[in-house]
């Protein structure tokens, strides 16, 4: 164990001298800008999203999802009174 240890720092005694000289490569391309600047307006108009559109689909959708579950609930419930009628025909009352 005493050996890997010694030939592991011996190994990064070398090493990080060496690394330490390569020097860095150059930036091939200086930035385009250095700070953030806000776009005013897309640069090709073919580019946007028609949003009046995709927000009336949206609610639209919701609609009919919450119309096609109200029609669920109501239907299942139609079922278990008719269910309940049917049982109390059949069971006698009590007095």
């Amino acid at each position: 164990m005493r050996r890997y240890l010694s030939f592991a720092l011996l190994f990064l005694a070398l090493a990080v001298p060496v690394l330490a000289q390569t020097p860095q490569p150059a930036p091939s391309k200086p930035a385009a800008q250095d700070e953030f600047v806000p776009v005013s307006a897309p640069a090709n108009p073919q580019d946007t999203i028609p949003a009046p559109r995709l927000v009336a689909i949206a609610y639209g959708f919701i609609w009919v999802v919450l119309f096609g579950y109200v029609w669920s609930v109501r239907s299942r419930l139609t079922k278990v009174e008719r269910e309940i009628e049917a049982v109390s025909r059949r069971v006698p009352e009590r007095k």
